[in-house]
C-alpha cells in the first residue's frame, strides 16, 4: 500500500490591500484556481472579519480542500491546498492564485501526506514509560525527610 496526498502551502507577501479585502474577488479566484487545477468544488464557505482585518474562505473539494486566509493590512495571504487525487494539481492552483493576487514575494512548502509503504506502518508508534509506584513513594519520603531536617 503506497498512497500519497499532495499538500501545498503558500505564503504570499505584498499583495494588494483591495484584492485581499474583497470577498467577491477572493471567491472568483478560488473558483478559477479550482477549475484550472482539475478539482471539483462541493461547497464554498467564508467569513469576513470586518474593516481591514481580512477574510477566510474555504473550498470543500471532492478531492479535499483549498483555503485562503487574508490579512490586507499586511498585504499577506496564507493559502493551503490539499488533494488526495492523482489527477488534481495543487501547484497549478497556487500558480493561478499567484497570478491573480500578484504578490511581491511567495514562499511555498510542499508536504507529502500518507506515505505508507505497508499496512503496519499506518499504526502510530507510541512509547509508554512507567515509573514503579514504590520509587515514587520512596522519593516522596526522601523529600519529607529532607524538609524535616531543615525545620529542626
Amino acid at each position: 500500500m503506497q498512497y500519497k496526498g499532495k499538500h501545498l502551502t503558500a505564503d504570499m507577501y505584498g499583495c494588494s490591500f483591495d484584492a485581499l479585502n474583497d470577498l467577491d474577488f477572493i471567491k472568483e479566484a478560488i473558483f478559477t484556481a479550482v477549475k484550472e487545477a482539475n478539482m471539483t468544488l462541493l461547497e464554498l464557505s467564508h467569513h469576513e472579519f470586518g474593516g481591514a482585518q481580512g477574510l477566510t474562505a474555504m473550498a470543500l473539494l471532492s478531492e479535499s480542500h483549498l483555503s485562503i486566509h487574508t490579512n490586507p493590512s499586511l498585504g499577506y495571504a496564507a493559502i493551503d491546498v490539499f488533494t488526495l487525487s492523482q489527477t488534481s494539481d495543487p501547484n497549478r492552483a497556487v500558480l493561478v492564485l499567484k497570478k491573480l493576487l500578484k504578490p511581491d514575494k511567495i514562499k511555498t512548502t510542499q508536504i507529502t501526506r500518507g506515505d505508507f509503504r505497508l499496512q503496519k506502518d499506518m499504526k502510530p508508534r507510541a512509547k509508554v514509560s512507567t515509573t514503579p509506584l514504590r520509587r515514587v513513594k520512596s522519593t516522596g519520603a526522601k523529600v519529607l525527610n529532607f524538609l524535616g531536617r531543615k525545620a529542626r
